[in-house]
């Protein structure tokens, strides 16, 4: 608690520090200027969408699990599911492996043999066992595992399957990824646009490929800059192109806003497959604004992908003015209810089986109140 006697003072420091760092912002303005001229409207346009999300870690976790178990499952705007894997952090990464290359059907082992890789250990750097034994060493290479089984049905999506007209593909999160290993997310970002090339030329179908996230260091950085200067104030839905430039001051990695332009005389793209756009699609000037990748090899496109994405962003509920392909995919993609209920018999009943005579003790454990302190409330 802030004593009476120290607000003054208080107030004076507080006055001081943002006189001083005034000029942050002020350079932020002049950064995010240019951007006002290159503002453009967006025209509605027609196209079926799809979006795919994989399940958050944060909606599926069930309240008695000892061994951390975690339900890795990629669905579509559609319900249809794609992958279903259950690991816990101390799964045998080899097994693991073997069983994803001997699945026809797992867009994770697919993704494995395009890429000519025998392992998961070869697919990230972030994957790796300790030395001399098969289990991973950070619990955290789940989230990771996580984001490849996306990345992986978004490329079996776009592979595999046939399309009777033009298709929006909305993917969630930027397009572009350090989870890959050396330059394996350049091939696999090459065999996107092969393929995408390939629907266009063979069935006369155009796949318009976006990522979509909720936040952005870029926007982060700039959101008070871009209100200032009246960026994308504009009362129609509205688009900006954000350049490289601005996006290397954003990020403390460089190399996540390095796109193929930049390859001469400098290290190769390895991490980015999109190029940046802030996106408004209300026709008010204090509509939300999101950070929209576009496909690289798409950029040239960018007036109709969007117009894409706003038809079906207009649409949006409950969160207006956010596409909703996007939001139905969440709504698949959650474990709750009856899919959350089942989950939790079934480890419980695989934890008696196992348990057998000691059965009784865990029934007992299972009702003990673990965390006493929410009596407080």
């Amino acid at each position: 608690m802030i004593l009476e006697e120290n607000y003054d003072q208080v107030r004076k420091d507080i006055k001081e520090r943002i006189e001083t760092d005034k000029r942050i912002l002020d350079e932020l303005r002049i950064e995010i200027q240019p951007l006002k001229n290159r503002t453009r409207r967006i025209q509605e346009r027609r196209a079926a969408s799809i979006s795919l999300v994989g399940t958050d870690g944060g909606n599926n976790y069930v309240q008695f699990d000892p061994f951390m178990l975690q339900f890795i499952r990629v669905v579509d705007s559609s319900n249809n599911s794609y992958c279903f894997d259950i690991i816990s952090p101390t799964t045998n990464i080899y097994k693991l492996s073997a069983k994803l290359l001997n699945d026809a059907a797992n867009p994770l082992g697919m993704l494995m043999k395009y890429l000519n890789i025998s392992d998961l250990t070869q697919l990230s750097p972030m994957i790796k066992p300790n030395a001399g034994d098969e289990y991973p060493k950070s619990p955290s290479w789940v989230q990771v595992y996580r984001e490849l089984a996306e990345w992986a049905t978004l490329f079996k999506l776009v592979t595999t399957k046939d399309y009777g007209t033009d298709t929006l593909l909305v993917f969630d999160g930027l397009l572009r990824s350090k989870v890959f290993v050396g330059d394996k997310f350049n091939k696999y970002l090459l065999g996107l646009n092969e393929s995408i090339l390939q629907h266009e030329h063979r069935n006369h179908r155009k796949l318009l490929l976006v990522g979509l996230a909720k936040h952005s260091k870029v926007l982060d950085r700039y959101r008070l800059a871009m209100a200032l200067e009246n960026v994308l104030n504009t009362d129609y839905p509205a688009y900006c192109e954000v350049p490289r430039e601005i996006e290397r001051k954003a990020y403390i990695w460089s190399e996540y806003a390095r796109g193929n332009e930049l390859e001469t005389g400098g290290e190769l793209n390895k991490f980015v497959g999109g190029k940046m756009f802030l996106v408004k699609f209300g026709s008010e000037p204090h509509d939300p604004i999101w950070p929209v990748d576009i496909f690289e090899p798409q950029v040239e496109m960018a007036q109709s992908t969007l117009g894409c994405l706003l038809s079906d962003a207009v649409n949006g509920f409950p969160v207006p003015f956010y596409p909703q392909c996007l939001q139905k995919a969440h709504e698949n993609a959650a474990l709750v209810d009856l899919d959350f209920d089942f989950l939790q018999d079934q480890i419980f009943s695989s934890l008696r089986d196992s348990f057998k005579n000691e059965a009784p003790i865990l029934d007992e454990y299972r009702f003990q109140k673990t965390d006493v302190s929410d009596a407080r409330y």
